[in-house]
């Protein structure tokens, strides 16, 4: 057991550190598919190649043109070409050669906000950090971040409507529409502009030269928004509220080493995963290695949350925190909740480098504390939680 854990160590719900655990239990439902809780299963459902990609309306979308389609929604081989070539967007490399100076000047812009006026709503500067970094890497830095996170906030809620009912659909839906009209002449469309003038390193540049059309390019930065925006901004409000309570992790957090850290942060995303559910369903055939397992023409669910508790995998004390529990147990530190196999977010270094980076300069603040707990709901059409109006304060500079 690590320092973290009590000195007994608990079994069967006994002990448990989660925060999202009952607001998951009481609202999380999977869109389709049977539920699988294995991690095992889970994880040979999602590295195998011969499952597609659903969910979301994954399953549903026509895509008539493959090397112009978001890489969510392709698989096999137009897969592969497309994840290939973005890669070297989210590599170790480009995090911290390219992205990181910009994460640690943004992450002292907003802080040092913070330090002027003694007080933040922890939830809006995390949003306000998400967006900037994710932007920045897009190439969707030619509007002010505030803005853009308002904008972004409306498009994003296109995610609602495959959960409304026919009538509110009905009448939200262009309502829906204006927020991505203003998306794409406010944001998206001086972005391509000024890339079709001047080519930068950034996945904006990247397309236009793969000759996409500019409401192919609109569609990649509203994925790229929901992937990378609206997770991480849940989950830094997470880590932070963890560590306002628990003062000997986030002691342990401050003194570790980058790797230290990483891997507090990937066992504090094992236990509270943004995301609840994965969605893969299978053609005619199964494969013989999962024939036993599942059936032909079926969509699962992958439970991330509960998978990520098979004590097969954790150890001992699933629902407790415990930094050294990925290596003890030889496994990837985040488990599944950054997914498996080659639909594996590739955002997920740029996420945990940002929320690191962010959270180790928050808790550096002379007399940082928290004033109000967040608020937590549940979003039922990403079927994820939210953290909200969480008042952070400090000693004013």
């Amino acid at each position: 057991m690590s320092a973290e854990a009590p000195a007994s160590c608990p079994f069967h719900g006994v002990g448990d550190d989660r925060k999202s655990a009952a607001v998951a239990a009481q609202n999380a439902r999977p869109d389709t598919g049977a539920v699988v809780q294995k991690f095992s299963l889970g994880k040979d459902i999602l590295k195998s190649p011969a499952l597609k990609q659903a969910g979301l309306g994954a399953d549903q979308v026509v895509i008539d043109e493959p090397s112009h389609a978001p890489v969510f929604f392709l698989d096999g081989e137009h897969h592969r070409n497309k994840r290939s070539a973005i890669a070297r967007f989210f590599t170790a490399t480009a995090v911290e050669t390219r992205h990181r100076p910009f994460m640690e000047r943004k992450a002292d812009t907003l802080l040092s906000e913070f330090r002027r006026k003694g007080r933040i709503c922890l939830d809006q500067t995390a949003w306000l950090m998400a967006v900037a970094v994710a932007s920045e890497v897009v190439g969707l830095n030619h509007s002010d971040t505030a803005g853009l996170a308002r904008r972004i906030k409306g498009v994003m809620r296109q995610v609602e409507v495959h959960a409304m009912n026919p009538v509110t659909r009905f009448f939200l839906t262009p309502l829906l529409r204006f927020y991505v009209l203003l998306f794409h002449f406010k944001d998206v469309r001086p972005a391509i502009k000024a890339r079709r003038e001047q080519r930068k390193d950034d996945i904006i540049s990247h397309l236009i030269d793969e000759k996409y059309s500019e409401p192919a390019i609109l569609i990649e930065c509203m994925t790229y928004a929901g992937a990378g925006m609206v997770t991480t901004r849940e989950f830094i409000t997470m880590v932070a509220w963890h560590f306002f309570e628990r003062h000997e992790l986030r002691d342990r957090y401050l003194n570790g080493s980058e790797a230290e850290q990483n891997a507090i942060l990937e066992e504090i995303l094992r236990l509270e995963p943004v995301g609840m559910y994965l969605y893969r369903r299978t053609e005619t055939e199964v494969p013989a290695a999962l024939a036993a397992e599942i059936q032909a023409s079926s969509t699962y669910a992958i439970d991330v949350r509960n998978a990520n508790l098979d004590e097969s995998v954790t150890g001992p004390c699933p629902h407790m925190i415990d930094p050294d529990r990925a290596s003890r147990m030889k496994v990837t530190g985040s488990y599944l909740s950054f997914g498996y196999g080659s639909h594996r977010c590739p955002g997920a270094q740029v996420a945990l480098a940002e929320t690191r980076i962010f959270i180790d300069r928050l808790f550096r603040i002379p007399g940082v504390r928290l004033e109000k707990p967040p608020s937590i709901s549940w979003c039922a059409a990403l079927n994820s939680y939210e953290l909200r109006d969480a008042i952070v304060v400090c000693d004013v500079a």
